[in-house]
């Protein structure tokens, strides 16, 4: 079988930040990555969980929120993938990662989506504090970022 675009990343010299995945017709994939690969510390279940249902909910009560077509982790628990239709600048999605970055930090209050077994499929399995320091963790290694910093390093 063909081998699959994200399987052709170097993993081994991929450092935190957040990358452009690929382009299928008018969606876009960013991969923004929060743990470097294969070396051991990898996002916590829970907190990736609570993490993101805040991610989720913030980029989709924005003004693109008719743009944002999914966000999810990765199964390597290493980071999100962030997938937005292609009328979404590079610009204005590193802006919404950093805002949802400084909103999950800033978090207080109810995890949205995660009152009752009727709206998560595992509410039990939650860690807000744990979110929040994912967040504040990236927050540094985003600031700043641009446009031209989205390509994978070889």
């Amino acid at each position: 079988m063909k081998k699959i675009a994200s399987f052709t990343v170097n993993h081994d010299v991929l450092p935190r930040g957040m990358y452009l995945s690929r382009v299928d017709g008018d969606v876009v994939t960013y991969d923004v990555r929060m743990k470097l690969p294969n070396k051991g510390d990898y996002l916590e279940n829970a907190a990736m969980h609570t993490f993101e249902h805040l991610f989720a909910t913030w980029v989709r009560n924005t003004e693109y929120a008719d743009k944002v077509i999914y966000v999810g982790p990765m199964g390597c628990r290493t980071g999100f993938y962030f997938l937005v239709r292609d009328s979404v600048s590079h610009a204005q999605a590193i802006a919404l990662v950093q805002g949802t970055l400084e909103f999950v930090a800033a978090f207080e209050g109810e995890i949205p989506g995660a009152a009752s077994t009727r709206e998560c499929g595992n509410v039990a399995e939650h860690d807000l504090a744990g979110a929040k320091a994912i967040a504040a963790e990236m927050l540094p290694v985003l600031a700043g970022w641009t446009p031209e910093q989205l390509v994978y390093p070889e």
